[in-house]
């Protein structure tokens, strides 16, 4: 008899136990019995109450933490002795933030985390001793490839194709040097194989260019690329530096409302004299960049018409001037060296000009010549202990950019 009971009671154990686990293994939240714990900033957070708000309009880090049990003193401490990890002054409006708090009545914060920007964030630990530090989340890249026809502009292109506008920046950062973007025709088209990065799962920014492919003036254009001696660059399909001594213009996206003239008739003046340069019609404040590296050797106010300008002398051959600025770049001034691309100045209409553009003039041995009209020398090919390895990444992306391969919208 206590051997049928004992053998009933493990009968009932055993198959009890089977059904509880089958039971567990429908019910997702206890698949295989384990759970994974919910973090917020590598603090486990299961047992706490978590806020997730944005600083508003003029509110400071105290009207956020005093709502939260955190001291004076410990708010002071922060501001005054934290500023080396983050100044608190320097908190944004608009901006994530979020508490980590006793999950009890009392709502008293044990940790802080404010978001600098969507990956890094400053975070606050008011447990035991105050202490503060810096972290970043993961940043998640993935790959897509857009591709569009230009009918009006490259921008309105690539937000009609459903991409980010800020992607019309990018290309023209690659093809600065070998595309004019003033004289993009209708017709002309580009495939582009990108980065997007992604943080906690939402898309944030774009990454790098891959590889491209713009067709313009009837001739595909590549553009790959590659990192050789440490220092990424974008080359063409037969490893030729797409980077040229000079950039095709100074600024982007606006146009050329006056041209170079041996005898136009001036605006202003209304009377005909030469125009030895380009004229950019842009909004007043549009970025100037230099279109190559040098030296500046003018800066001030050109009293004959040109308002504040500033000349820069390239090399031995060749110098520009950029006139008309509403002002100059922080740090400008005669004798700076100044780098390809490097900011200068701002479109303005200082000086004879009725509406804001820039005059841009461009010098070869002290004689003004076409800026359109500049050949410009290509920068070092793919080097030769890396060509291999550079065909292999033509190989890989080529038919991803490829214009038979191009699908209109």
């Amino acid at each position: 008899m206590i051997k049928q009971l004992v053998f009933l009671l493990f009968v009932i154990v055993f198959f009890g136990g089977c059904t509880s686990s089958s039971h567990k293994e429908n019910n997702k939240e206890g698949e295989n019995d384990i759970r994974i714990p919910k973090t917020e900033y590598g603090i486990i957070v299961d047992s706490l109450y978590v806020v997730k708000d944005k600083v508003k309009k003029n509110e400071f880090l105290a009207d956020i933490l005093l709502r939260y049990g955190v001291s004076y003193s410990d708010i002071d401490y922060i501001a005054r002795f934290t500023r080396d990890t983050f100044d608190v002054r320097k908190i944004r409006s608009g901006n994530n933030y979020t508490l980590i708090c006793d999950n009890d009545s009392s709502l008293k914060a044990l940790y802080f985390a404010y978001e600098i920007n969507p990956y890094r964030y400053v975070l606050y630990d008011f447990q035991d001793s105050l202490s503060v530090s810096r972290g970043a989340k993961e940043i998640v890249v993935r790959t897509d490839t857009l591709c569009g026809e230009i009918t009006s502009s490259l921008w309105n292109s690539i937000a009609a194709a459903g991409g980010d506008p800020n992607l019309a920046n990018k290309l023209s950062e690659v093809y600065a040097w070998t595309i004019d973007f003033f004289g993009l025709q209708k017709g002309d088209r580009y495939i582009v194989y990108y980065e997007r990065q992604y943080v906690d799962n939402k898309y944030i920014e774009l990454g790098k260019i891959i590889a491209a492919n713009f067709y313009h003036g009837g001739t595909d254009n590549y553009a790959f690329y590659f990192l050789q001696n440490d220092k990424g660059d974008y080359f063409d399909e037969k490893g030729n530096s797409l980077q040229r001594t000079f950039l095709k213009a100074p600024l982007r996206y606006s146009r050329i409302s006056s041209g170079f003239s041996n005898s136009r008739l001036h605006p202003v003046l209304k009377i005909r004299r030469p125009h030895h340069g380009l004229d950019y019609a842009a909004p007043s404040g549009t970025p100037v960049h230099s279109v190559g590296d040098g030296i500046v050797v003018k800066k001030g106010y050109q009293k004959r018409g040109g308002g504040n300008y500033v000349k820069i002398k390239h090399n031995g051959t060749y110098s520009t001037t950029y006139m008309h600025l509403r002002g100059f770049a922080r740090g400008i001034k005669v004798g700076k060296h100044v780098n390809q691309g490097d900011l200068i100045g701002y479109v303005g209409k200082t000086g004879l000009a009725t509406g804001p553009h820039l005059d841009f003039r461009f010098y070869r041995n002290g004689k003004a010549i076409n800026p359109l009209k500049v050949e410009s020398p290509p920068a070092k090919p793919i080097d030769s202990a890396y060509v291999a390895l550079f065909d292999s990444v033509v190989k890989r992306f080529q038919p991803l950019v490829k214009y038979k391969t191009f699908k209109p919208l």
